[in-house]
């Protein structure tokens, strides 16, 4: 006799892909639920993050996607479950976890009369104070060079355009070599072209980097994205690549239009476009 199990599972293929066994877990989480009163935010969270992979998540407002972000960051502290980081639990060691993980959170935190340089002077010195002023130097010039805002580094931040400061908040996010970066959506409201540039910057990076995206554009996450985890209601609803996603949901609609046949003397209506 057939298993049920199995032709459950033939019948509904499953919402999650199987877990690569090659890569580095570089963040898991394990259980991790998150109240607001009576309310949940996150519900049971059970999801992997691999070091030289890109994860979205992606889902509407409400979702869980800040609150999800919040956590990693250690911004807040989960209701239940457990956020590893390469090993370190994010309850009894966030000032080590801390120090290897960059954040670009969805508005800017910038000095407007600081220069992109200055700006990466600074926060450069500050996650890692050990480095020689040669040392800080060449890191900053390296960061520069890798995001594109070499040629922009003497200009002040408030004359910068919005795709420029969020390259700047990326690349305060990857100096000093953090192992886990955070990105809340990365380039909302900039212009396409800035979108892409933003888009190349982020890729160039992931080697040897945990790479963890918040974002609401399906395509922004399917451009980027070796796994994606879809949340809904707090929940993971599905997980994935894009292919495996595609393949296992469908990749879209074919709409068939048939027009009934016009007789003789029979007049024809022009269509009319309907909102």
């Amino acid at each position: 006799h057939r298993d049920p199990h199995h032709y459950t599972q033939y019948m509904f293929p499953s919402n999650i892909e199987p877990e690569p066994k090659d890569l580095t877990v570089g963040v898991a989480l394990h259980g991790v639920t998150k109240f607001y009163g009576s309310k949940v935010a996150v519900d049971n969270l059970n999801l992997n993050f691999y070091e030289g992979h890109i994860t979205s998540l992606l889902g509407p407002n409400g979702a869980g996607k800040t609150t999800t972000i919040s956590m990693l960051t250690g911004l807040f502290g989960a209701s239940a479950g457990t956020i590893f980081v390469y090993g370190k639990d994010i309850k009894t060691d966030l000032n080590t976890v801390r120090k290897n993980m960059g954040v670009c959170m969805q508005h800017d935190v910038l000095f407007s009369y600081l220069t992109t340089k200055e700006h990466l002077l600074l926060y450069g010195s500050i996650k890692v104070p050990h480095w020689t002023k040669k040392q800080l130097h060449e890191e900053v010039k390296r960061t520069l060079k890798d995001t594109g805002l070499y040629s922009h580094r003497h200009k002040r931040v408030g004359t910068l355009s919005g795709g420029m400061k969020r390259k700047l908040s990326i690349s305060i996010a990857l100096i000093g070599g953090s192992r886990v970066v955070i990105l809340d959506e990365p380039s909302t409201g900039v212009d396409p072209c800035s979108r892409r540039s933003i888009w190349d910057v982020i890729c160039k990076n992931k080697t040897a980097r945990t790479i963890i995206l918040s974002t609401h554009h399906l395509d922004e996450a399917e451009v980027l994205s070796d796994r994606i985890a879809f949340l809904e209601q707090g929940g993971l609803r599905c997980c994935g690549s894009p292919f495996y996603l595609k393949e296992t949901f469908g990749d879209g609609y074919h709409l068939t239009l048939t027009k009934k046949k016009v007789g003789r003397g029979e007049n024809i209506h022009p269509y009319r476009v309907i909102n």
